[in-house]
């Protein structure tokens, strides 16, 4: 089969808003809190309580991909948000789709993370497992509990590379 190529592109909130929320105070707005020295910007709330969950935070020790990258798999949590926030100066590509039973080609799309900002995926969103462009830590907020919430299926059509030529 032949080799589909896709462009990643900057990561936008209004781009990414089909897939989740990208987790960063630029251009927001905020309240001042701690007498004066702080702002606070508020995010959507994680979804993550569903089916007997509860909150798992952790931390994801990555190592860094090389571009272009060939992916060939996609994961989804069907009962539960997933966000990850990287604790360094750690860019990072987010390659997300959506799709019912199975990851719909048609929107795929890569994302080029910079550094200091998160994005949290929206239960049901195909990504690929984390891809840190350095190596680096990501603290992750997602759902346990008794159900293991992880679905792994080949990308349709592989390899897809992505590039950010």
């Amino acid at each position: 089969m032949d080799t589909r190529t896709l462009m990643a592109q900057p990561l936008s909130a209004e781009a990414f808003a089909p897939y989740g929320e990208v987790v960063g105070s630029a251009g927001r707005g905020g309240r001042a809190i701690n007498a004066g020295t702080s702002l606070r910007v508020e995010m959507g709330e994680p979804d993550i309580l569903d089916a007997g969950g509860r909150p798992s935070l952790s931390v994801f020790r990555a190592r860094a991909i090389a571009l272009p990258f060939a992916a060939r798999v996609l994961e989804r949590h069907r009962l539960g948000s997933q966000t990850f926030l990287p604790l360094g100066a750690t860019p990072y590509l987010v390659l997300v789709a959506l799709g019912a039973d199975a990851p719909d080609t048609a929107t795929l799309r890569a994302f080029l993370a910079g550094p200091g900002v998160g994005v949290t995926l929206r239960r049901d969103v195909w990504h690929h497992p984390l891809m840190a462009l350095a190596d680096g830590d990501f603290a992750v907020l997602e759902r346990a509990g008794p159900q293991v919430d992880c679905e792994l299926v080949p990308l349709p059509d592989a390899p897809w590379v992505i590039r950010a030529d």
